[in-house]
């Protein structure tokens, strides 16, 4: 008999509001850990250039599929319009 599929986990994703007002947008299993990650110089090489002020919004996805899609279509906005999604 074939091992039980493993439990899939979910995927955030979350755009984070820069010290200097830009907006950085990214998916990841782990929100809490990803964050510490940006704050600690350790995450993406923009958010060593522009460190994180604050996370602005959280979604969750089911997969990492829906999650990239999400992030893809998050990321052509303009910053109005990752504001206002954000509701900020």
């Amino acid at each position: 008999m074939p091992p039980a599929p493993a439990l899939s986990r979910p995927w955030y994703l979350y755009i984070l509001e820069c010290v200097d007002g830009r907006l950085y947008t990214g998916i990841t299993v782990d929100v809490d850990a990803r964050y510490k990650a940006h704050i600690e110089g350790t995450g993406a090489k923009f958010t060593r250039s522009f460190p994180p002020k604050r996370l602005l919004m959280v979604k969750t996805y089911a997969d990492r599929s829906q999650a990239s899609k999400a992030e893809h279509a998050i990321k052509k906005m303009s910053v109005a319009e990752k504001r206002r999604l954000a509701g900020v």
